[in-house]
């Protein structure tokens, strides 16, 4: 937990507080003065959550920066397993995926359809 988070928590409360004090007394300066406390407070508490998060992500981002070379390693032995088990296979599959791509890399360019204009 952060400190942002705690000092922010305690602010919004002494303002939520501040402003119950001007509430009861009716003096609006007192009560201004507590909305203007609260909203410090729970400023910083969201800047601290924000701080929070950014901590987190950047340590998944670092595992995972750390561990891309051992999946994608595991992901081509897995690759390679399943080939020399199954070569017909493989090279069916590559055969659909190398068609797949010519039949969309040599279809014509698609035309508007014409407009017409009716004159009446």
């Amino acid at each position: 937990m952060d400190t942002d988070r705690i000092v922010g928590s305690a602010k919004e409360f002494a303002g939520r507080a501040e402003g119950a004090v001007g509430d009861l007394a009716g003096d609006a300066q007192t009560q201004a003065s507590g909305k203007v406390r609260e909203a410090a407070g729970t400023v910083q508490n969201l800047y601290g959550h924000a701080k929070d998060a950014a901590d987190i992500a950047t340590s998944y981002a670092k595992d995972a920066y750390e561990n891309s070379g051992d999946t994608f390693r595991d992901g081509t032995q897995a690759l390679s397993k399943k080939v020399r088990d199954n070569p017909l296979g493989a090279l069916l599959v590559a055969g659909g995926i190398g068609f797949a791509l010519a039949l969309l890399m040599s279809r014509p360019a698609r035309r508007p359809p014409p407009r017409w204009r009716y004159y009446g």
